[in-house]
Order: C-alpha cells, then structure tokens, then sequence
C-alpha cells in the first residue's frame, strides 16, 4: 500500500491519480474530503496536527510519499507516525534545504530532512525547481494590467511542471528500494527568466505581456499590499532575490532518467493552462 499525504494539492493530486491509474493500491490522504483528487484510490481524511489520524492511515502502509506545506511540526508528525506504523520508506518532496539559508521554508527542510534521517527509515528525497505551477499566480494581475511584477531580474530557473514531479515521485513508489539513500534534483528542459515569461505568455495570448521588473523590498510590500500573508511575501521575496543572484540556474536529466520521459517546456505548461491567463 502507498500513501500520499497532501493529495488535494498539485503533486499529490497527480501522484495519486497516477498510481491509481497504475492499479497500485494506493491511499489518499487529505483534510477535507471535498477535496480528494478524481482517482482510483482510496480516500481517508486526516489532519497533520492530529497524529491519530495519521496512525489510521498508516496502518497498512509499506511506502509514503510526503508532500506537505513544509511545516516542520506538521512533517516531523508525519515520519514519526510511519516509523510507528511499520512504514519501509518515505518519498519526501523536498526543495533547496540549508539550515543557515536567509529563506524560512528552505530551514524547515532542512529540519524535516535531519529529522527523517536521524530515524534511520529508508529515504527518497525529490529535490525540486521552482514549479511553473506557481506562475498561476500571475494571472489575475495578468489579465486585469496585461503585465506582472517580479523581483528575480535576469535570473534564471530550472522551472518544473509538477506533473512532472508528481510522475517521479510514482515511478520511485513503484519500486523504492531501487532508489533507497537517494536525492534526485528535478528540473524542467530548460533554463528560463521572467522575460521568457512573459515572451512564451505573449505568444500564447496575442497581446504583449509586460514582465515589470522591480526589487525584492519593493515586491514585498506590493505582495502585502496584494493579501499576502506577512512570512509568505518575505519568503518569496528572498527566494526572488536569491533567484536573481543565479541560486536557481540548475538542470538536470533526472526526471527524464527516473521516469523515461522528458519534463514539460513552459510552453506546454503554458498552453495547457492558458485559460487561466485570459
């Protein structure tokens, strides 16, 4: 049995719906039930805060893979109730992790990584680029000014579909021990910046899209000013900045090596998604 945490959000969702077309015996695990991906699985409902809930899905449970907001607490919660559950290995979907990174969520990484390897159970870590999911983002403001505003410069990103991340983690599922003590770094084909963004978005729509360029303090506060929560605009607003200063200009074949096909360019995230820019 496979248990996917987060299967409401954009890995866990596909990775699940991807074992369940596989005919895997799989289990989705999600807070609200409203919000179960479309799949052949099994749906239990839990919440990271309630480590009872944790040990009911578990039970039966031989691999997991772990997606989550990256709370240490909540994470931390999750390993200790697979350890307790017999689980044989974690898949962890992971980003960047430093525990002297100038980014919060990259320290809670690296304290949900310690954590899981001070509890000896075998591992998978699936490193993962920036994922062209969080371009959606962009949308309103593209489609209300025809532009968006963004503090990464000319930096460039081994942006990733997370379908993409999503397939990785259910080929590794499939057969763990293959991949036990491993950290794969997963990228999309290329490396891109915001004015290929905003090119490829052009492109798409007919119409010039504006990439409005300005610095991480400044985007901050506009990210404030637009609802978003205090930590999560400085989060991204350090991450933006790193990008600028090359922190994300990295590839790799892996996702390709893993699953036996390449990960999706930004145009095709792009046309698949386009209804949303327009």
């Amino acid at each position: 049995m496979i248990l996917v945490t987060g299967a409401s959000g954009k890995v866990g969702s596909e990775a699940a719906r991807l074992l369940g077309a596989q005919h895997r015996s799989t289990r989705a695990l999600v807070r609200d039930a409203s919000r179960a991906p479309r799949a052949d699985v099994e749906v239990v409902t839990g919440d990271f805060d309630h480590p009872d809930t944790l040990d009911a899905a578990m039970r039966g449970v031989e691999t997991v893979i772990l997606v989550s907001p990256a709370v240490p607490a909540q994470e931390i919660a999750v390993i200790d109730s697979a350890v307790r559950q017999g689980v044989r290995h974690i898949i962890k979907i992971t980003s960047k992790a430093s525990a002297d990174s100038p980014v919060e969520r990259r320290r809670g990484q690296a304290r949900i990584e310690e954590h899981l390897r001070t509890t000896g159970l075998p591992c998978t870590l699936l490193r993962a680029n920036a994922y062209m999911q969080n371009l959606l983002a962009l949308a309103p403001t593209v489609k209300q000014s025809g532009g968006f505003l963004m503090s990464a410069g000319d930096g460039q990103v081994g942006m990733i579909d997370a379908r993409d991340v999503a397939a990785t983690a259910a080929r590794v599922a499939a057969s763990p021990e293959a991949h036990a003590g491993r950290t794969y770094w997963l990228t999309g084909p290329d490396l891109i910046t915001y004015d290929d963004i905003a090119e490829e978005l052009s492109d798409a729509l007919g119409r010039t899209v504006e990439h409005r360029r300005t610095t991480p303090a400044e985007h901050r506060v506009a990210m404030i000013r637009a609802g978003v929560p205090e930590a999560v605009a400085t989060s991204n607003s350090q991450a933006f900045g790193l990008i600028a200063d090359g922190d994300a200009a990295w590839l790799s074949d892996e996702v390709t090596s893993i699953t036996g096909t390449a990960p999706r360019p930004l145009r095709t995230f792009i046309a698949d998604h386009i209804a949303a820019f327009t």
